[in-house]
């Protein structure tokens, strides 16, 4: 005697696309190691400079390592959505991948939506693991306003998918796609903090780049980490820069 799997024994589409991606995505040891394990490195590094890790009265009586920390969580999230996912959706459309799904039960969309939420969690589990390093290994507090950093966590992540999402739209082959998300890559490295940072820039620079998406939410995530509630006006500018380009890439994106 046979039996038939009812429907709601079969996974669903977008499980099983999310579980293919995800076998493919670990299969690539140099993401996991930019993503995962780069951001913390760097971190680390920085902490064992004894200077790093002094109170510094220009900073309010924080160290050095202090601000990296935060500089260090937006990093992964840089590398996962400029570095990382755009050459791989702009591979599959290049290759066909995407035409042929359109073909099958599976919809494309189910795996632009599988390569979003495994790039997000990848940098999300990054932030985690540089923010527990940090405060083991250099004592750097945990934030005290754990609401407002989870916040300005989420609308960082959104954020960077966003910029991703419309590189891929734009990009007609995964080389153009490396190459913008290269130049990216080292534009918002640089309002994010990460060789100065925005605390310490001077205040005509502070300001210019308080209005990019990552020198935002780098003084949103700082002021969370220092117990005050993320400023709206940071807030404001890294929804502006997610929902602006979320539109633009929703509406230029092809399948092939």
């Amino acid at each position: 005697m046979t039996t038939t799997a009812t429907p709601s024994a079969r996974p669903a589409p977008l499980a099983a696309v999310l579980r293919a991606e995800t076998r493919l995505f670990l299969r690539e040891p140099g993401s996991l190691f930019w993503i995962l394990v780069f951001p913390t490195a760097l971190m680390t590094v920085l902490g064992l400079i004894p200077s790093f890790r002094e109170a510094d009265d220009a900073l309010g009586g924080r160290s050095v390592i202090d601000l990296y920390v935060p500089v260090a969580v937006l990093l992964a999230m840089i590398m996962a959505g400029l570095q990382a996912m755009p050459p791989v959706l702009t591979g599959y459309r290049e290759r066909g991948i995407l035409r042929r799904m359109s073909a099958t039960p599976v919809r494309p969309s189910a795996l632009l939506a599988a390569q979003i939420v495994l790039h997000g969690a990848a940098a999300l589990g990054s932030a985690a693991l540089v923010v527990a390093v940090g405060r083991t290994a250099f004592g750097v507090r945990l934030p005290g306003r754990a609401a407002g950093y989870l916040l300005a966590l989420l609308l960082a992540v959104a954020c960077v998918l966003a910029l991703g999402a419309t590189i891929c739209a734009l990009s007609r082959t995964s080389k153009v796609a490396t190459a913008a998300g290269s130049v990216a890559y080292l534009v918002m490295m640089f309002t994010a903090g990460v060789w100065v940072p925005v605390q310490t820039m001077p205040d005509l620079l502070r300001r210019i780049v308080e209005f990019t998406p990552f020198g935002a939410a780098s003084q949103a995530l700082d002021q969370a980490a220092s117990g005050h509630w993320p400023g709206a006006a940071h807030l404001a500018v890294v929804l502006v820069w997610t929902a602006v380009p979320a539109t633009a890439s929703t509406r230029l994106f092809r399948w092939e």
